[in-house]
């Protein structure tokens, strides 16, 4: 039974029949098959079970769960589908998840205005798809599109492969409907005074629960290039994205693939690449003169050859494009092949810093005997190292988390960030101190404190040191810190 239904409300069975007749008692989970499956993200190294898991339908049912939690003051936890990459949505003092499972419905649509509403349980891919025939598209594309939600890449603020041109969620946010950690529900848009949006986008889910949002739907481009370009060794290939971006082109999108990911790609889908290839970019240009993108791609594909590229490969029709992004798309799913765990990193440095960095990432890897692979959005400078691993073995455990810790403290001397698009999480705790000032921090706790003062919502996230946070990250962390 979980540590939270032993010490704190009067049992599990109890909250669960209290919480089933405010939904229904089939939309209240509580065995332990459940909890298992909800005691963390896709960042699997850190896990603690919740208390119980509802499945709300609307706006409304969501705050009578929320009130009821505050009143009972048993901590609660929103989740999408699970696949964020730092512990955003880990229960981590139990308490109650409020998946959004069957909050997954479009509510709107304004074509002329080019907005859309949506329920936060919907797939991000689903918003692109009901559009698509109208020449319109969301332009948000985190690689997990196909089941990440909509509320979870407003919480991470998520990114994706056409960040480089498009930007990150947020430019892609009207407004939101919250509910707020006091049950209360309140709509947050765009205006022109202080700007709470910017706040709840990126927030993480620690200043409430956002249960709808209007998104803005972005013109699909008439026009599309996309090719695959490889490299020898990984260095030209970063210094190839440093020339690209140095000469003033800005593609779509910019993504790089080492040769970790080219061999895991090969053993799960048996894709083939250009013989001697130890690097792949993959390029995409777009936009409304079909001959202007041409020339940017032919711009684009000479810079790689003066850097030593070997291949370049331009897909020809949509059938070709979809297989070239195939070596992107599923990547990291293919790394399963590799090892029975992996943990992705989020760093970000300055794209002229990318030779330097990738050579430092392996050279860590090497010293902390575990294994690693990249595969990132080198446009904006986005690091994203796998390291794979067996997470039964505490020791190797511990040998990724140092690993992980070794390269976010690079990122930061090199002038970079602890985080881009997977946000901080518990992951990164404590690495927040490394980045800011003990003043930098204590504005964040003041600006939470204002939506979320006792920390029931989503606790012991995002901010390091927070009170009745210490113990219960020993627990759940176990034997690899």
């Amino acid at each position: 039974m979980p540590e939270f239904a032993r010490r704190g409300y009067n049992g599990v069975m109890n909250l669960a029949a209290e919480l089933g007749a405010i939904l229904s008692p089939d939309r209240v989970l509580a065995d332990e098959g459940a909890l298992r499956a909800y005691d963390c993200d896709a960042y699997a190294v850190e896990r603690n079970y919740p208390t119980a898991i509802v499945l709300p339908e609307s706006t409304e049912e969501t705050a009578r769960i929320v009130r009821w939690c505050v009143v009972n003051r048993i901590p609660f936890t929103a989740r999408g589908a699970g696949t964020g990459l730092s512990g955003g949505v880990l229960p981590a003092k139990g308490g109650v998840v409020i998946s959004t499972k069957r909050m997954n419905r479009i509510l709107a649509i304004d074509l002329q205005n080019r907005t859309m509403r949506a329920q936060a349980g919907i797939a991000n891919k689903r918003l692109t798809d009901a559009v698509r025939a109208n020449g319109l598209h969301f332009a948000p594309d985190p690689s997990s599109q196909t089941v990440s939600t909509l509320g979870g890449n407003i919480g991470e603020n998520a990114g994706g492969p056409h960040t480089l041109k498009y930007g990150v969620t947020l430019q892609h946010i009207e407004a939101v409907t919250l509910v707020e950690p006091s049950g209360e529900v309140v709509q947050i848009a765009r205006s022109s005074g202080f700007d709470f949006l910017a706040l709840i986008v990126g927030g993480e889910g620690t200043l409430g629960v956002v249960t709808e949002a209007v998104v803005k739907l972005t013109r699909l481009p008439k026009a599309v290039e996309t090719c695959l370009i490889a490299f020898p060794e990984v260095r030209m290939a970063t210094e190839a994205v440093a020339e690209i971006i140095k000469s003033g082109l800005i593609p779509a999108a910019l993504e790089l693939v080492d040769h970790g990911i080219m061999g895991a790609l090969q053993a799960a889908f048996g894709l083939v690449f250009p013989e001697g290839s130890r690097a792949l970019l993959l390029v995409e240009c777009d936009g409304e003169d079909a001959d202007l993108v041409k020339e940017e791609m032919g711009n684009v594909a000479e810079i790689a050859r003066s850097q030593g590229a070997i291949d370049v490969t331009v897909a020809q029709n949509e059938t070709e494009r979809a297989k070239l992004w195939t070596a992107r798309k599923k990547g990291v799913g293919a790394m399963g092949r590799l090892a029975p765990s992996v943990v992705t990193h989020d760093g970000v440095i300055p794209r002229s810093k990318l030779p330097e960095m990738l050579d430092s990432v392996y050279r860590i890897a090497a010293e902390k005997k575990v294994g690693v692979a990249n595969i990132f959005h080198a446009g904006d400078g986005n690091l994203h190292p796998c390291f794979y691993f067996d997470d039964r073995d505490p020791a190797q455990v511990k040998a990724v988390v140092e690993a992980g810790e070794a390269v976010i403290d690079l990122c930061l001397s090199l002038g970079g960030s602890i985080t881009g698009e997977h946000g901080v999480g518990v992951e990164k705790l404590d690495l927040m101190e490394r980045m800011f000032t003990p003043q930098d921090l204590e504005l964040q706790a003041m600006a939470k404190r204002i939506f979320n003062d006792d920390d029931l919502c989503n606790p012991c996230k995002v901010l390091p040191n927070q009170r009745s946070c210490v113990e219960h990250r020993v627990r759940w962390r176990g034997t690899a810190w």
